[in-house]
């Protein structure tokens, strides 16, 4: 059950995203040779009736493209040169590569806004209720009804927040004392607290804050809009906190640590719907990141070609993004390895 989920979750995120460029491709005449969910072997093919699109379900589902006419190759002479994509403006070219990204932003708020509308909306605030006294944080002095308003000197506002910050405090040291910042009548406090361990192994700070729910349609488009936003601002404070050292390449995980999690959730719709939404999400903002390969990277490549007034060599756009492919595929290896030998 396991495998069919996590199989389900990467087609649906994969085929909405390589669905954008296709699209749009097809709005703007240009050639399509193939679109492909997944990678390697082909398991089954087909082609519509005035359609020069071939359709394909590969083997390994980490991944998809649309082949397109002139993307890299621009000596077909099969192909009218007006249905190459690099004869296209300059315009329609970002449309065709940002259309991935797009809709798995789409994606993303559509599943989160339908959480809320089925299962009601929930909104974490930054208040402390029903604390455990013998968290670590009680203990220090802080109180119900007081707002935690810094974690290291990171504002927050909600509770996605405290989680994000207590998560890259502590990814390198899970017993690690973090400085929170906590607002009550008197004013300001700091206080420096250490996790305890508990019976489970992990280690708990004892913040515990007020939940609020709400049902109905406002309700869960705000819901969606608000976790969309949270979810997007943990990617760039991963990312910023990679750039900085703050975070190793080994707190990352690839598709055997995404496995894990769908083991955990497997048996919750919610918590299945939840985690495509973020997954969709964190595939649409890694993509528009300016890296070789990367939607993001082509995109580069289409403002450089703006500025100059003319094409960037398209043998060099292709060995660009080759390397940048090749250093991801041994980034995702690397990743792999270290998630197997966390499993044991």
């Amino acid at each position: 059950m396991t495998i069919i989920i996590f199989i389900l979750i990467l087609g649906v995120i994969i085929f909405i995203h390589e669905l954008g460029h296709f699209l749009f491709a097809k709005k703007f005449g240009v050639y399509v040779y193939e679109f492909s969910i997944g990678f390697g072997p082909k398991i089954y093919s087909f082609k519509r009736k005035n359609d020069e699109t071939n359709y394909m379900i590969k083997l390994i589902p980490l991944g998809g493209y649309v082949a397109m006419a002139g993307e890299e190759d621009i000596t077909d002479n099969k192909v009218p040169d007006n249905m190459k994509l690099y004869n296209k403006p300059i315009w329609q070219r970002f449309l065709i590569m940002f259309a991935g990204v797009l809709n798995n932003f789409i994606l993303g708020f559509v599943l989160l806004f339908v959480i809320g509308l089925i299962y009601g909306s929930i909104y974490t605030t930054n208040i402390l209720d029903n604390m455990p006294k013998t968290g670590s944080l009680y203990i220090a002095g802080a109180r119900d009804g007081s707002e935690v308003i810094k974690i290291n000197n990171n504002k927050v506002k909600n509770y996605d927040d405290i989680q994000t910050y207590l998560a890259l405090a502590t990814e390198k040291d899970k017993q690690a004392s973090v400085n929170i910042t906590i607002k009550d009548t008197t004013g300001e406090k700091v206080y420096n607290v250490k996790p305890k361990k508990e019976k489970d192994g992990n280690y708990y700070y004892g913040i515990s804050v007020k939940i609020e729910r709400q049902k109905g349609l406002l309700p869960a488009l705000k819901y969606g809009k608000e976790k969309f936003v949270s979810i997007y601002k943990s990617m760039v404070l991963v990312i910023k906190s990679l750039f900085t050292g703050k975070l190793g390449v080994d707190s990352l995980s690839g598709p055997v640590g995404i496995y894990g999690v769908v083991d955990s959730v497997k048996n919750s719709f919610q918590m299945i719907l939840y985690l495509t939404a973020y997954l969709s999400i964190n595939i649409g903002f890694m993509n528009l990141l300016p890296f070789p390969a990367f939607d993001g990277g082509r995109i580069v490549f289409l403002i450089i070609e703006k500025i100059k007034g003319s094409r960037i060599n398209p043998k060099f756009e292709t060995y660009v993004n080759f390397a940048g492919f090749i250093f991801l595929m041994g980034l995702m290896i690397l990743i792999t390895i270290k998630d197997v030998i966390n499993l044991f």
